[in-house]
């Protein structure tokens, strides 16, 4: 009898029946009750883990095994060990006990394959389900392939491996996924949109039968179809389209933190240095508890990336640092975290620190050089190196004698005035061409490059031998023939003439075309000017329709000012300023200004001296100023020397108009 009268067969009923209708939290406590009567119950300890198992409690579960170890053997409880420490995301310690059971059954198997593609060992992961695919069946034979399908898209997108026809059908909205997923890796975009809307719409049809499936359940489930739908659009170079369908998913909230994260992700991507409010909100959906172990670790490593470019571009420039700093110790030789350092001290100006720091990653990973060197020279030539530039650009084996490099290469140079260096840089090219790919395409264009090169600096005695080689490629060439008999002209005269025999006659380089005819068609937009006239010639004038000679038409004269006297001689002195003519006297000093404005409103200066008694001729000054006149005859009309001009003989002066005032309406 167990405690409190209840016998522990009637417990272990209990324990039958809970377990039959999947009620483990009730079975758990009726088998710890049995194992309080009985602790070394090795049934009811296997019953209390599967419990455990089934409730999600898997640090108990191990716990349990620790404890009671002599008795339960790791041979019959190596799946259980096993699945519980992948399930806490022990990966490794989780494919050591799969590898150190003595027997591996097909569950075993199953939860193999798991592990070794969270660990992204495709490969083997890919044998593991071909094997249980082959060898098994029963209800489970759909999830297996579906599993054996999303190995393959990995394969294809993190390790960029030719896709392989494994038979696998696209029956499912899971299966047709991945097959698109595949398809992206391979850079079939368009391709692959279709088998996205296709997954949607098999997935519509699939859950639509479902009565209990919501409008809201449909949406969260097709979350990951759009959010991958939006990235393809994204690498087509439609940004409105991706940021709209990544808007929706996030809307959603869906409950993968994997699928938040990449999406969002994609969002601070699209936002680059724009919108970084935005961008600052979403990186906070990147750090959700649990992502690490949802996402691969490439994807990780472009989510971290992000994550320091957003700093840069936000202005925190030791946060900055420390995430650039962080993930070069995590991948020494990825030659990105390096490049986000060197734009940060750009953006501070430090370019020769930036300089230092490239060199020192090219010199220690110089297998990842290329982009680097391609860098350095880009910050040399912003400081004005154009030299060490060109021996940096030279030092990339890989890139060295690729045309776009050729080019920029004989540009500096051609900058520098440096025409031996980039004569040399046409040599090398064209000696590797010769005994890498003799007579392609390639080689002929770099020749005539150079060889064009040559003569339009004046080398035409070292464009010969270039100019020879084209011709016996191509001896129809007359353009080639022509430069090169013009080569040898300065050097070998002989030669150049017997070159010239082999020109065309004048009569087969001649075209047809009568000319007359040709500008007197329609839509000719050129006409023969006629001859000159001779001088001394009296030619006929040409009689018009009408019979009469053509005349002339007389210039119009142009018009006088209104105010202008043609009887008055002009003064001979108005285009001079007034500074530089004869009868300027100069402004006179200690002359107080009259002072406009002042007084009542309304009042003019005109009428206050009329009202001035001081001023009128019946009532003398009381104290008369020193220099003042003593007549009181009124001065409105009479003009100050330095504004008379010299009369004209036999004129009549006239008054000068008044300027207007400026501030009035203008006739603009």
């Amino acid at each position: 009898m167990a405690s409190g009268g209840v016998s522990v067969a009637s417990l272990w009923t209990e324990v039958n029946r809970c377990g039959q209708n999947g009620d483990f939290t009730r079975a758990l406590k009726a088998v710890t009750k049995i194992l309080q009567e009985n602790r070394d119950d090795v049934t009811a300890l296997n019953c209390k883990i599967v419990c455990l198992v089934q409730t999600g409690s898997f640090k108990e579960v191990l716990n349990v095994m620790n404890m009671h170890s002599k008795m339960l053997s790791s041979e019959d409880m190596a799946f259980e060990k096993a699945y519980c420490e992948y399930r806490l995301n022990r990966v490794e310690s989780a494919l050591k006990t799969i590898e150190a059971a003595p027997e591996q059954t097909d569950k075993l198997k199953e939860l193999y394959g798991q592990v070794l593609y969270r660990l992204e060992r495709y490969d083997d992961c890919k044998s593991v389900y071909t094997d249980l695919i082959r060898n098994s069946q029963d209800e489970y034979e759909e999830e297996r392939k579906t599993n054996l399908a999303a190995v393959v898209a990995s394969m294809s997108q993190w390790e960029e491996a030719p896709l392989e026809d494994l038979g696998l059908p696209e029956s499912t909205y899971e299966l047709c996924y991945n097959a698109a997923c595949a398809l992206i890796g391979q850079g079939q975009l368009t391709e692959s949109l279709n088998k996205l809307r296709q997954a949607e719409e098999l997935c519509r049809v699939s859950l639509a039968d479902d009565s209990d499936v919501t409008e809201e359940d449909i949406e969260s489930e097709l979350a990951v179809i759009h959010s991958q739908m939006a990235y393809v659009m994204q690498l087509q170079g439609r940004p409105d389209e991706a940021l709209q369908l990544y808007n929706q998913v996030i809307k959603l909230k869906p409950s993968d933190v994997g699928l938040l994260a990449v999406t969002a992700n994609n969002i601070i991507t699209i936002n680059k240095d724009q919108n970084v409010f935005d961008s600052k909100k979403k990186v906070k959906l990147t750090n959700a508890e649990g992502v690490e172990y949802k996402l691969a670790r490439k994807q990780l490593q472009a989510i971290d990336f992000n994550k320091a470019l957003l700093a840069m571009y936000t202005n925190q420039a030791d946060q900055c640092r420390k995430l650039s700093s962080s993930l070069q110790s995590q991948n020494p030789g990825h030659p990105r975290p390096v490049l986000i350092q060197v734009a940060q001290l750009c953006r501070e100006k430090q370019h020769g620190r930036a300089i230092e720091l490239l060199q020192q990653f090219s010199d220690q990973h110089p297998e990842s050089a290329s982009g680097i060197k391609l860098t350095m020279a880009q910050l040399y030539l912003i400081q004005g190196h154009v030299t060490k530039a060109c021996d940096v650009l030279k030092s990339i084996e890989e890139f060295k004698h690729k045309s776009g490099m050729i080019s920029a290469l004989v540009t500096m140079y051609s900058h520098e005035e440096d025409i031996d260096g980039a004569i040399d840089i046409f040599k090398q090219a064209i000696e590797h061409y010769q005994s890498k790919q003799p007579g392609s395409a390639a080689h002929l264009a770099l020749v005539r490059e150079a060889a064009n090169f040559k003569l339009k600096y004046g080398r035409k005695k070292e464009a010969i031998s270039d100019l020879e080689q084209l011709w016996k490629q191509n001896p129809k060439d007359i353009h080639t023939l022509a430069q090169l008999i013009s080569a040898y002209s300065l050097v070998d005269t002989d030669k150049a003439k017997s070159l010239s025999k082999h020109l065309p006659s004048a009569d087969t380089m001649a075209l047809k075309v009568d000319v007359d005819e040709l500008e007197n068609s329609i839509g000719a937009t050129y006409v023969r000017k006629k001859a000159a006239k001779v001088i001394g010639e009296n030619l006929p004038k040409e009689p018009t329709q009408q019979g009469e000679i053509k005349k002339k038409k007389k210039k119009k004269r142009g018009k006088l000012p209104k105010n202008c006297d043609p009887t008055a001689t002009p003064d001979p002195e108005r285009w001079l300023p007034m500074k530089e003519r004869t009868y300027y006297r100069g402004k006179k000093k200690g002359k107080k200004k009259e002072q406009v404005g002042k007084g009542t409103q309304g009042a003019t200066a005109g009428a206050s001296a009329e009202l001035d008694a001081s001023k009128t001729a019946s009532s003398p000054p009381t104290s008369p100023r020193a220099g003042s006149a003593s007549s009181t005859a009124p001065a409105s009309n009479v003009v100050p020397p330095r504004q008379q001009k010299p009369a004209a003989p036999g004129a009549t002066r006239k008054k000068a108009p008044q300027k207007k005032k400026k501030g009035g309406k203008g006739g603009w």
